[in-house]
């Protein structure tokens, strides 16, 4: 029996994208199988690890609960389009490479694009309401100080990238 597909279109990373998916197909396995963007990682499937985050309309979505189709139109950002205009690492993730942010790395394609939402909203953080922001987001590997300082060393780097404007 074949499944039905609909035809949905995207905004991925700035690029229009139309993909033709079961109504079934998560927004996280659209991105990672039909669009090939596997900067989006999936780990628990429950909503719950935030690995899967990306930026629906710019705000932090949970990509393994949303539907492909349900997403119709909008603006998605993944990890891949955090990055600089010029194609380098954006603040976020330069900041994640100047602390050590990372270790494994599974989980930090939701923390940088969660990340990125935030500061947008909240360019001079605390380390307190740092903490806050990334309380969604699970790690196994850094015990989440490195994780605290990027956020604080992301919100210096934007805000002297905007200095420099």
């Amino acid at each position: 029996m074949n499944e039905v597909l609909h035809e949905t279109h995207l905004v991925v990373n700035g690029v229009p994208r139309t993909v033709s998916v079961p109504a079934r197909r998560l927004l996280s396995d659209c991105l990672r199988h039909d669009l090939g963007l596997t900067g989006t990682h999936v780990g628990c499937e429950h909503g719950v690890c935030g690995a899967c985050t990306v930026l629906v309309d710019g705000r932090p979505m949970r990509s393994c609960l949303l539907f492909a189709v349900g997403v119709e139109g909008a603006e998605i950002t993944t990890v891949e389009g955090c990055r600089a205009a010029g194609g380098g690492l954006g603040p976020v993730q330069q900041a994640f490479q100047d602390c050590h942010g990372l270790q494994c790395g599974f989980c930090t394609p939701g923390f940088v694009t969660t990340i990125t939402a935030w500061l947008a909203e909240h360019p001079d953080p605390t380390e307190e309401q740092a903490r806050q922001a990334i309380g969604g987001n699970l790690c196994r590997c850094t015990g989440y100080q490195n994780i605290v300082a990027s956020v604080l060393r992301a919100a210096e780097l934007i805000r002297e990238q905007e200095a420099a404007r």
